[in-house]
């Protein structure tokens, strides 16, 4: 297999895309068909009818939502662990509950692709350098990702930068989801493949600290490659930018976790249930007024010039 169809198989590994591709079945291991007429094939204008590059760029689309989804389940529960899979796995869990309880991740994602001034100015060169991003880091990657056909990865690798390139606006949920699979990867290899769709989520809670630990470090290998792809005048603000990012991931998971969203009803401005954070914190809700804090100081009655 040429250098480069082999470096462009691992970058998609390390960010999730491959993984994820292979788990939904969208790709299928040229083993799997032994014995079948041919494997499976996305070129384009495909004789069979099977599907070309139009078609993939959409089977991407809900497949790279699911790999942001799994990535940030894997931040929030860093930030707030609880009694889910995500906690276990990264060797946390808690009998209370955590972040998903209190639907950290749909908050930051509506609030990372609806809200946050990120300019798509930015984003899209961001996403853009991602995806150009050397990866050829030693990693010996599993059977199953291993095993398919230079043509299948070719044209998955081509469906994710059309997607990419040509989108009017990138979610910044995916961009995100992006660069921390990519770290994920270069703290622990082994994280290109196992349980979960992204490699972050596959981290223990010690490696996921290491992740961070690398975003915010400014003489990181990641700052320098990101660098490299970036065009000018962005060349030279990743160290900044991460540091930034870094920053704000672990802020808004933290505050997703501890606000009323999930329970708040947006029609009656009312609160369906008890946070998960205020459970957590033992906040008893909100008083209309204390006792100790009514009517005059000392037991006045009235004031008086």
């Amino acid at each position: 297999m040429a250098k480069h169809s082999m470096t462009r198989r691992i970058f998609l590994a390390r960010v999730g895309v491959l993984g994820a591709a292979v788990g939904s079945g969208i790709l299928v291991p040229a083993t799997a068909h032994a014995g079948s007429a041919g494997p499976i094939s996305f070129a384009r204008n495909d004789p069979a009818g099977l599907p070309g590059l139009e078609d993939l760029v959409e089977l991407l689309r809900p497949l790279l939502a699911e790999l942001s989804r799994d990535t940030l389940n894997g931040l929030t529960t860093f930030v707030v662990p609880g009694r889910d899979a995500y906690s276990r796995a990264q060797g946390t869990p808690r009998n209370e509950p955590g972040a998903l309880d209190a639907k950290a991740t749909d908050f930051m994602i509506e609030s990372l692709d609806n809200f946050v001034p990120f300019p798509q100015q930015l984003a899209q060169p961001m996403a853009a350098a991602l995806t150009t991003a050397l990866s050829d880091l030693g990693i010996d990657l599993p059977g199953p990702l291993d095993d398919l056909l230079p043509g299948q990865v070719k044209d998955l690798d081509d469906a994710l930068r059309v997607l990419l390139e040509n989108d009017a606006t990138i979610p910044l949920s995916l961009v995100i989801a992006l660069l921390l699979n990519l770290v994920a990867t270069q703290v622990n290899p082994l994280s290109v493949h196992g349980a979960f769709v992204s490699p972050f989520a596959r981290l223990s809670f010690e490696e996921k600290a290491k992740a961070f630990e690398l975003m915010e470090r400014t003489d990181s290998d990641l700052v320098a490659l990101l660098d490299t792809q970036l065009p000018e005048p962005l060349r030279g603000s990743v160290s900044g930018l991460l540091k930034f990012v870094a920053g704000a991931l672990i802020e808004f998971a933290g505050f997703g976790a501890f606000t009323e969203y999930a329970v708040f009803d947006p029609r009656t401005k009312k609160l369906r249930g008890t946070p998960v954070g205020w459970r957590l914190s033992k906040f008893d809700g909100v008083a209309d007024g204390w006792n100790e804090l009514k009517g005059y100081y000392q037991g006045r009655t009235k004031v008086e010039d």
